[in-house]
């Protein structure tokens, strides 16, 4: 997911204008009205990028009504090029915002005072791809080839595996990738970067010249950043540090707000053709099929939860972010951190609320039971 500029889009997406997707019902003239009087409480969301399958949660809990079963009457910001959705949070332009961890923890220390409440993707999404005959299985293998990398905080994976595998960055001829495909298809790229919601399903709906059909995962290698342990944590509800510590409405709000995208990411788990129809209705323009799978693999990066409930942070996975974030250079020698975050970064407070009241309704929150779909890409993911 490549954010603000950098997050997960095909290459047929345009920058546009952020767009503006309001609840069921308009908000009170009272922005601390509550669902007791009838009234709802406006809430902002800022998104990483343009509608898509990789928030398919939020707007299936407007969709759905769950946000305003909570008495919220919740906004959803699209993302774009220029946008960074923490600047936006903590600028005051947002109530919450979606965001990467290595991404945020950047700009906390350069004095964003925003925390992360809710770490709703368990793993990574990050690979790194490559033609089975370029023989390009771990991290060790990327010594010598032609490696690409979108850059701008999305490389710190890649750069902590190679690091890992004793890869020096100078060991490999980095290439800088273009936010598509054709790069890697080209020949251009031997192990290329790849979402696996977004820019492997591309692969897969293209042709492969040497058969005439679409590429099939046989065709490739992957490099997983969760199997090689350098995963880092990405998408997150990120909010106010401030409010939450200083308005009590805020922080009770923020549960509300957590309980009801939990309830719409519940949704998505068990209706992930719905949800995709859903995020297409909000204005999405990736093709059908290709929704249907980024829908499917988000899902996967979510369920089972292991930590004890959607959303929960886990402190291993926390501490090992950070750890990266702090250890890990890239080509120009630089990090995304020089010090530990202050404790304010990260809680689970709020999303152990949440927990607690959809567990007291019955509500399946781990998804131990969870099996993705078999999804049919067709070609351009039409």
């Amino acid at each position: 997911m490549k954010h603000s500029k950098r997050l997960i889009v095909t290459g047929a997406i345009a920058a546009v204008s952020a767009l503006a997707l309001a609840g069921c019902s308009s908000s009170g003239s009272d922005d601390s009205a509550d669902s007791a009087s009838g009234e709802l409480t406006p809430v902002t969301l800022q998104l990483q990028w343009f509608a898509q399958a990789q928030f398919a949660g939020y707007y299936a809990a407007l969709d759905q009504g769950y946000y305003k079963d909570e008495g919220l009457d919740v906004t959803i910001l699209e993302g774009g090029a220029d946008i960074v959705p923490q600047d936006v949070l903590s600028g005051g332009d947002a109530d919450y915002a979606i965001s990467w961890v290595p991404k945020v923890l950047g700009s906390i220390e350069q004095g964003a005072e925003i925390t992360d409440v809710a770490q709703i993707f368990e793993r990574s999404a990050t690979t790194q791809i490559s033609m089975k005959d370029k023989n390009i299985t771990t991290a060790a293998d990327l010594e010598g080839k032609k490696v690409g990398s979108w850059g701008y905080g999305n490389e710190w994976e890649l750069f902590a595996g190679m690091q890992k595998a004793g890869v020096d960055a100078s060991k490999i001829d980095l290439v800088q990738q273009a936010f598509d495909m054709n790069g890697f298809l080209a020949g251009d790229i031997d192990a290329a970067q790849a979402m696996t919601y977004n820019e492997y399903a591309q692969v897969l709906e293209s042709t492969n010249p040497a058969t005439g059909k679409l590429f099939t995962p046989d065709d490739l290698n992957v490099i997983d950043w969760n199997k090689e342990g350098t995963a880092m944590l990405q998408d997150a509800i990120w909010a106010d540090s401030a409010k939450l510590a200083d308005d009590d409405a805020y922080a009770d709000q923020t549960v509300k707000f957590i309980k009801a995208s939990i309830k719409g990411w519940i949704y998505a788990k068990d209706n992930p053709e719905k949800a995709a129809a859903i995020v297409t209705a909000a204005g999405s323009t990736l093709g059908e099929s290709h929704q249907l799978w980024m829908t499917n693999e988000v899902n996967k990066l979510i369920w089972p939860s292991t930590s004890g409930g959607i959303g929960m942070i886990d402190e291993d996975a926390w501490k090992q972010t950070v750890d990266i974030a702090m250890g890990t250079k890239n080509e120009t020698g630089a990090t995304v951190i020089s010090a530990e975050p202050p404790a304010s970064a990260h809680t689970n407070e709020y999303v152990e609320k949440a927990l607690a009241e959809l567990k007291d309704e019955g509500v399946d929150t781990e998804g131990a039971d969870f099996t993705p779909i078999d999804v049919t890409l067709k070609a351009g993911g039409e």
